[in-house]
């Protein structure tokens, strides 16, 4: 066998104790919108820091000015690419509590009307079930090899659900810790039932606010319809303006610094 098919036979022999680990994960309420449950973010990064520390990974906790990052590496100098895994802790709010047949934060596993199985519970599929995907085929490599093939780094954030307003300060704080050659997001999907999808561009969100003035009172559209300027209007042709018609962004130097993906990756 190879080294790939004994690291995956490793992880089904150990499936029950891996989904035993991820549903003690989905139990903490760790809503990173809500003050109220700031301690249980808390408890989720002390919870990962531990489980990365006891395979190998040596991880801590480190403070923001909002939720907790949890860091990690395991580096040797390995020959190859340096990879940083990206993923997020904190979970959306479970309102409105009526649409859920049980609790939340009870993890479960579900028997679909096909028969496929699925685990219900908040966070499962955002980001905790992907985040943990990492986590335990990170434990099956070292417990079968004594060792990851790269070497790895790790950044969990708690704040994905809320903006991420930590997450840039503390890159730049410690861009020297966790520069690395290629940056993997563990928040993604599958392609279908048995294949991972592999997405190779993500965009972020920008906020702004325009303030648009026109007339000082209001305006007889039958008097002045057409001839003075509609806010509304005005509103409309800015945002659609924003794109071309072939959905490319239109502001001058929005794409400054952005790499062009080579032709054997996009076609």
């Amino acid at each position: 066998m190879s080294t790939i098919e004994k690291v995956l036979t490793r992880i089904d022999a150990d499936l029950d104790n891996s989904l035993s680990r991820l549903f003690d994960l989905l139990k903490i309420k760790s809503i990173s919108t809500d003050p109220a449950y700031k301690d249980e973010c808390r408890t989720a990064a002390e919870w990962l820091a531990k489980e990365l520390t006891s395979i190998g990974i040596d991880a801590t906790v480190r403070s923001t000015e909002g939720h907790p990052m949890v860091v990690g590496h395991r580096k040797s100098g390995k020959p190859g690419p340096h990879v940083l895994f990206y993923g997020h802790y904190d979970v959306q709010p479970v309102d409105p509590l009526e649409l859920w047949d049980t609790a939340p934060f009870e993890p479960r596993i579900a028997t679909r009307e096909d028969g496929t199985k699925i685990i219900v519970a908040r966070g499962s599929a955002d980001d905790k079930g992907q985040l943990m995907t990492f986590v335990e085929a990170a434990r099956a490599f070292i417990a079968e090899t004594g060792d990851l093939p790269i070497d790895v780094s790790v950044l969990f954030e708690g704040e994905e659900e809320s903006g991420s307003p930590s997450l840039h300060p503390f890159l730049t704080a410690n861009k020297d810790e966790l520069s690395c050659d290629l940056a993997l997001v563990c928040d993604t999907g599958m392609w279908d039932a048995d294949t991972p999808a592999i997405s190779i561009m993500l965009r972020g969100m920008v906020g702004d606010e325009v303030i648009v003035k026109a007339a000082s009172r209001d305006l007889h559209s039958g008097h002045y319809g057409g001839a003075a300027q509609n806010p509304n209007h005005i509103v409309a042709s800015i945002i659609a303006g924003l794109h071309d018609e072939n959905g490319r962004i239109t502001l001058p130097g929005f794409y400054d610094g952005v790499i062009d993906m080579p032709e054997e990756v996009t076609a």
